[in-house]
């Protein structure tokens, strides 16, 4: 193929990566961004015979651990046969005991498994690590799949790669059938959950990933509630009983009433829950034990105690310290061995710098003699290469695979490729994503023919023998909440583009017959709308458009300003990645596309960005209503688009009442005409107001068709209906009736219907007092009604805990 072709083939490779917002290390980037996730277009291929070799020993290892935490839970027969040091158990911080004797209802303590596992140059394979809590990477490896497959198709039919999306498949359907016999009556409907440790874990990307493709609701600890004994998901229409729970979370995090106090992302009492086998637990908390390195120079022994067989593949070669040869052996060989904490924390690995001086292997030595049982010593591994794809041409580097197993029946089934890292630079050791390492996809050929280890059985889902439950009303209250605000700023984007775009024509200095604005009148509005300090109107004409021009350039481009576009678009993508799995692939790509828009520097010369602004801020307008198509084209008429719906008509209702008094409040009587044009154009209402009133401007007529109007999209009235339908379609909540969230919405459409808009339009020395009164009881009609749904619906300490399911 050659450099140039593969280069031109992996740009659409780097286009599906942007447009799928895969993505890594969301919460330590400035501003919450996140960082685009670093592939190599060359896939690593392994060939049909060695991946079973690979396969068959993870089945084995999977089984081996399910087996260690059988016993240290439960017997403990391997300490009291002394198999395994008691130092290596009870001194782990990983081992929870209060977990002890909490037996999953199936026996079962693993049922999702990662080995990472290196090759040597001569072809060997070890494993380097365990995982054993919530294994990450499988959407990783998905996304790698999907992004490989596109880039060289030919390539990947040809050699019959075996695809990933049946194991996916197969894990879901194994644990709904696990959800279905929790209870003991008989359950068509199992309900499963994944909890995730939220939006800023550095794995939130593939939790909403997994529970977008399974169609599991994504939940935070805040979501769940334990109520005599049993597990609970906080929904609109109250609480509901949950079977199982997928965590991608640490152990001690889940339960900070007995594991770990200070947790906030946990739920209190699930242990309580465990214990009642009310619900299962994927994987069973305190499975964290076995990944402790130190346990790994006892695993041949402990493999024939437990199954009776050989380990298939061995675990790179281990000492842990806290046995006399193993100790006298390490301190001889400090210089060969890599020298790690027996039980690591916060993603500590390797303990000390390579090569040692004369003092640092001195101080090194009395560290492990003081205290031995903290050290263990692995040799170091000569990781075996693969060619990857660089600015220069193709160069070697370090590899290292993450291989997943789930339960599957009795045993487990192991997905045909893996998440392979890469080093960074040739000799660099690390291998980490997020220390600077990338990734590659991994083609297992044989597709087509039989599997290695064929199943002659397959886990099927439950059978539904009725209707399954709506899950419009099954929305956990945080889900609604982002839904809620997703609308408000989005609806406070495209009104500051719209703001901003009709008053950049006054900067010009020449009217626009399309969009008329004067100096004054944008001076005035801004002034309103208290953007601009009052002393503005009398600064001299030079010093008003210098204010002007800075104050929209501002508008646009300064994130820091909580009125600007800036800001909420940021605002906009927090909540929307928050419920990222709810939303389609075409409307993430919309608003990838209006973050991308905005990401861009302003230009340099002035002259330059003034000309850009105008045509940035007409294609975000299409790219907006692009979203709001997508949205009511292709969301389900359920709760969660209901409140979307909700917030955008509320904030816009709020955005349209401020304009209007901003924009009359100042306005001199002889030069009434310039403001209304202006409000005409935010509102993109000018057309409508040529067509309907044959006559030049006229206050009463834009009254009528900006705030009374209900068959406008633009107007209070047509929001104020809207909203009123909407909140009249929420469930019935039981809590106190004040403020009452239907109560406020009628007062409010009420008061815009009763209104006399001759009334309005009268001014006396005060300004519009008419108008300003029913604008000030909108705002506080709408102020209420946002506090009512917070309080009823949106807040995750809800009273629909006080409701049944």
């Amino acid at each position: 193929m050659g450099l140039a072709e593969l280069n031109r083939r992996w740009q659409s490779g780097q286009q599906l990566i942007h447009a799928h917002d895969l993505s890594y290390d969301v919460g330590s980037q400035p501003e919450g961004r996140e960082r685009p996730w670093p592939m190599d277009p060359i896939p690593l291929v392994i060939d049909e015979k060695e991946w079973a070799q690979i396969e068959t020993a993870v089945i084995q290892r999977a089984r081996l651990l399910d087996a260690m935490l059988r016993d240290f839970y439960g017997e403990q027969r391997l300490l009291h046969d002394r198999q395994i040091p008691p130092e290596l158990l009870f001194a782990n911080p990983h081992f929870l005991r209060p977990c002890h004797g909490a037996v999953p209802r199936n026996g079962v303590y693993l049922h999702s498994y990662a080995a990472d596992l290196a090759r040597s140059p001569s072809g060997s394979w070890w494993v380097i690590a365990d995982r054993t809590q919530g294994p990450s990477g499988v959407a990783y490896a998905l996304e790698n799949r999907l992004v490989s497959a596109r880039t060289l198709p030919t390539l990947f039919n040809r050699y019959q790669v075996r695809p990933l999306l049946p194991f996916v498949e197969a894990q879901r359907n194994a644990l709904l059938a696990l959800a279905a016999g929790v209870r003991s009556e008989a359950r068509a409907d199992p309900r499963v959950v994944l909890l995730t440790a939220g939006p800023q874990h550095d794995t939130f990307f593939e939790d909403s990933f997994l529970a977008g493709h399974w169609g599991f609701p994504l939940v935070e600890g805040a979501d769940l509630a334990v109520r005599d004994g049993q597990v609970f998901l906080k929904t609109l229409a109250g609480i509901e009983p949950v079977d199982l729970i997928v965590r991608h979370m640490d152990d001690s995090m889940c339960d900070p009433l007995e594991l770990r106090g200070e947790s906030l992302l946990g739920v209190p009492g699930l242990l309580q829950a465990v214990r009642r086998c009310t619900v299962v637990i994927d994987n069973a908390l305190g499975s964290g034990v076995v990944e402790t390195p130190g346990q790994m120079a006892f695993l041949p022994g402990l493999c024939q105690r437990l199954l009776g067989e050989d380990l298939r593949m061995p675990s790179v070669a281990t000492w842990w310290c806290g046995q006399e040869h193993a100790r006298r052996y390490v301190l001889e060989h400090l210089d060969e061995l890599t020298i790690l904490p027996t039980f690591p924390r916060f993603s500590l690995y390797q303990d000390v710098p390579s090569p040692l001086t004369d003092a640092m292997r001195e101080e090194l030595a009395h560290r492990i003699e003081a205290q031995p049982e903290q050290f263990v010593a692995q040799e170091r591994v000569a990781l075996s290469t693969a060619p990857v794809r660089t600015a220069s041409g193709f160069e070697p580097r370090k590899v290292l695979l993450r291989v997943f197993a789930a339960r599957e029946g009795e045993s487990y089934r192991v997905l045909p490729g893996s998440l392979t890292r890469v080093s960074s630079e040739e000799t660099s050791h690390f291998l980490s994503i997020q220390l600077g390492g990338g990734s590659k996809d991994t083609w297992v050929l044989g597709g087509m023919g039989e599997t290695p280890l064929a199943r002659t059985t397959e886990v099927q889902p439950p059978e539904v023998s009725f209707a399954p439950r709506p899950s419009q009303v099954n929305l956990p209250s945080r889900v609604v909440d982002n839904l809620f605000w997703l609308g408000r700023y989005a609806e406070r984007v495209e009104t500051t583009v719209r703001l901003v775009r009709a008053l950049l024509p006054a900067l010009s200095g020449e009217d626009d017959p399309r969009h008329p604005v004067s100096l004054e009148a944008a001076i005035r509005l801004l002034i309103g709308l208290r953007y601009l300090p009052p002393e503005t109107a009398s600064a001299s004409l030079a010093e008003q458009l210098w204010l002007l021009h800075r104050l929209l350039s501002e508008m646009i481009y300064d994130r820091a300003r909580l009125f600007g576009l800036g800001w909420n678009l940021k605002e906009m993508r927090r909540v929307a990645w928050n419920v990222k799995e709810r939303l389609s692939l075409d409307t993430w790509h919309v608003l990838q596309q209006i973050d991308a828009d905005f990401s861009r520097r302003a230009p340099a010369d002035p002259r330059a960005r003034d000309s850009a602004q105008i045509g940035l801020l007409d294609r975000v307008i299409v790219t907006l209503s692009a979203f709001s198509g997508l949205l009511m084209e292709n969301t389900t008429r359920g709760h969660g688009w209901r409140f979307l719906e909700v917030g955008r008509r509320l904030e816009r209702t709020l955005q349209m009442a401020e304009i209007l008094r901003s924009g009359l409040a100042d306005a001199p009587p002889d030069e009434i005409e310039s403001h209304l044009q202006v409000l005409l154009h935010i509102a993109d209402s000018t057309i409508t107001y040529r067509t309907r009133y044959l006559t030049e401007l006229r206050l009463d007529l834009l009254l009528e068709l900006l705030l009374s109007d209900e068959s406008n999209p633009r107007s209070i009235g047509f929001q104020l209906l809207t909203l009123v339908k909407h909140v009249e379609n929420l469930p019935r909540h039981d809590g106190p009736e004040e403020p009452s969230e239907r109560e406020t919405a009628w007062q409010a459409l009420r008061a815009v219907r009763h209104s006399l808009v001759a009334n309005l339009c009268w001014r006396d020395d005060s300004g519009f007092s008419a108008l300003d009164q029913l604008i000030g009881e909108i705002k506080k009609a709408m102020h209420t009604l946002s506090d009512a749904l917070t309080l009823h619906y949106l807040s995750p300490v809800t009273m629909s805990l006080l409701r049944s399911s």
